[in-house]
C-alpha cells in the first residue's frame, strides 16, 4: 500500500525570518537522500521560493549539473472578490495541488508571512510545521505577549492561537496531529543576555503552548549568495565551489537540524528504493 506523502510546513506571520531558505535546503537534503519531494509556494505572489526554484533549474540547464529538483507548485491567491467563493476556489486549487503530489514521498509547503486563508489551510495539512524565528524579542512577539519588565508570559499570540485552531481542524478532518518546531534562526556564536533569556522564555512558552524549539541556522551571508544560483549548501563541493569554515559549519547546522527534526523513518516508497 503506498504512504501518504509526508507534509512539512515552513510558517509564520512574519517575514524575513529565513522560511524559503530553510525550505530549499530541506527540500535539497531529501532529494539527495533519494526521496522524491514536491514543494508548493503559497506564498506565489512574493515567490521567494518559486525563484529559489526558478534559478536552480536554469543553472542545471546551463551547466548542464545533475542537480535534483523537486516538482514545484506555485499556488496564488483567488482573485474573486467574494470572500466565500474566493476561499472556496482556493480549497479547490489546493486540494487539485496536492492531489498531484500525492505520489510524493515529501511534500514541503512554504506560506508567506502575513495571515491568509491559504496559509491556515496549509497549516492544517502538516505533519511537521517549523517556524523560523530570528533570535530577538521582536521576532518572539509573533509568538507571545510578555511583561517587559519580569518577561512572564501573558498570553500566547494570534499566530500561536491561529497554529492551535488548526492542529484542531487537522484532527477533526483526519484524526492527524501537527509536531510544531520552533526554529532559532540567526543564532549569534558570542552568548549574550538576549540569548539567555530568548531560551529561557521558548523553554516556558513550549511546555505552555506545545512546540520543540531547535537552534536553526546561525547569521551567514553564504545563505543569500546561494540564492541567486539556486543552489545550497548540499551542492558547493560538487560545483567545485571553495568550502570557508563557516560555510562547514553551516553544512553541520544543517545535518544536525535534519537529524533533530526527527523525520519518519522508511517514509521512502518501495518504488523509489528499486
Amino acid at each position: 500500500m503506498t504512504q501518504q506523502p509526508y507534509v512539512i510546513v515552513l510558517g509564520n506571520e512574519k517575514g524575513g525570518t529565513g522560511k524559503s531558505t530553510v525550505s530549499m535546503h530541506l527540500i535539497t537534503s531529501l532529494l539527495r537522500d533519494g526521496y522524491t519531494v514536491g514543494s508548493v509556494d503559497v506564498d506565489a505572489r512574493q515567490g521567494t521560493l518559486t525563484r529559489y526554484v526558478e534559478n536552480r533549474s536554469l543553472r542545471k540547464a546551463a551547466k548542464e549539473q545533475d542537480l535534483p529538483l523537486p516538482v514545484h507548485k506555485p499556488l496564488f491567491k483567488s482573485d474573486l472578490v467574494d470572500r466565500h467563493e474566493a476561499e472556496a476556489d482556493e480549497a479547490a486549487r489546493f486540494e487539485g495541488v496536492m492531489t498531484a503530489l500525492k505520489d510524493m514521498d515529501y511534500i514541503v509547503i512554504d506560506t508567506p508571512g502575513s495571515d491568509s486563508y491559504l496559509s491556515r489551510l496549509a497549516h492544517s495539512f502538516a505533519d511537521t510545521l517549523i517556524t523560523p524565528l530570528n533570535d530577538s524579542f521582536i521576532d518572539l512577539d509573533m509568538l507571545v505577549r510578555l511583561n517587559a519588565d519580569s518577561l512572564d508570559i501573558l498570553k500566547p499570540s494570534t499566530y500561536s492561537e491561529m497554529v492551535w485552531e488548526q492542529k484542531k481542524q487537522k484532527a477533526i478532518r483526519c484524526g492527524g496531529s501537527i509536531d510544531w518546531i520552533v526554529l532559532r534562526n540567526r543564532l549569534s556564536s558570542l552568548n549574550s543576555r538576549n540569548k539567555e533569556e530568548m531560551e529561557k522564555v521558548l523553554t516556558a512558552l513550549a511546555k505552555r503552548i506545545g512546540f520543540r524549539s531547535l537552534p536553526g541556522f546561525g547569521e551567514r551571508v553564504i545563505f543569500r549568495e546561494l540564492f541567486l544560483s539556486g543552489l545550497t549548501l548540499l551542492d558547493m563541493r560538487e560545483n567545485n565551489m571553495t568550502m570557508s569554515m563557516s560555510h562547514v559549519a553551516a553544512k553541520q547546522e544543517l545535518a544536525s537540524l535534519m537529524q533533530m527534526i526527527q523525520l519518519p523513518k522508511g517514509q521512502k516508497k518501495m518504488s523509489s528504493s528499486v
